[in-house]
């Protein structure tokens, strides 16, 4: 029987492989799916290192939670486990679809010139900011996402997004063309969500797990659906199924 705090690796299932989407709203941040998985990443047991590309914070905003957490970022750093591009600090030039085959380029080498029998995790927070970064061209961003989908069946690397789902002004719908693209690419999305029952206590927004998976070897695929309840704490997160928590 699974003890709660494994309820969301169980449904994300093994990595490396597939390409995980983030999905979030205002009310309920997605940013600890994206600490868990980092942490996951980086486990001893994992063999892991991470290209994390960062536009919504700084290496020590992210330090700071790891620690909290009981792992240590920074020496992870240290030991090139970990390679943090600042997007914060990068200037695109002109013609903005250029920074981004660069920034493509870079995630390449760094993956290429790893050991062959590291695990490999590309980490994005997040692509809405990187589309304002491509001064709204979500095509251009959308290419460099295919590339980087394309690098985990060639190079056998994992990616991870993290995308807010309502950052547009009220009654505006996400632009239909990153938006279902970035859905169609992933292996697994993951919906951080408030509860349908509204503000409670202890219990801080719902989970929604959606996992692909392949049925046959014609291809044919469907989706393992799972639902639970989490409850963000000072030194993680708590993930209980609907009416079990006391």
């Amino acid at each position: 029987m699974n003890s709660p705090s494994n309820l969301l690796d169980d449904a994300l299932g093994p990595i490396p492989g597939p390409v995980i989407l983030v999905e979030d709203r205002v009310e309920t941040s997605g940013a600890f799916v994206l600490h868990h998985l980092l942490k996951r990443s980086l486990a001893a047991d994992a063999g892991g290192a991470v290209v994390f590309l960062a536009l919504a914070q700084t290496f020590s905003h992210y330090d700071r939670i790891m620690r909290k957490m009981g792992y240590n970022l920074s020496a992870q750093r240290e030991n090139k486990k970990v390679l943090f591009l600042d997007m914060m600090k990068l200037e695109y030039p002109s013609e903005h679809k250029d920074g981004l085959i660069g920034l493509y380029a870079k995630i390449q080498s760094a993956i290429e010139s790893r050991s062959s029998k590291e695990n490999i995790t590309i980490m994005i927070d997040d692509i809405s900011l990187l589309e304002i970064a491509a001064r709204g061209s979500a095509d251009d961003v959308l290419d460099f996402m295919h590339y980087c989908v394309a690098l985990t069946s060639e190079l056998g690397c994992s990616l991870v997004i993290l995308n807010h789902e309502d950052i547009y002004p009220s009654g505006e719908e996400p632009p239909p063309t990153l938006h279902s693209n970035l859905e169609y690419l992933a292996d697994v999305v993951v919906k951080t969500e408030p509860l349908l029952t509204g503000l409670a206590v202890d219990v801080h927004g719902q989970l929604t797990i959606i996992r692909k998976v392949v049925l046959n070897e014609k291809g044919y695929s469907a989706s393992k659906i799972s639902n639970f309840h989490f409850k963000v704490k000072e030194n993680g997160v708590e993930y209980f199924h609907p009416g079990s928590q006391r």
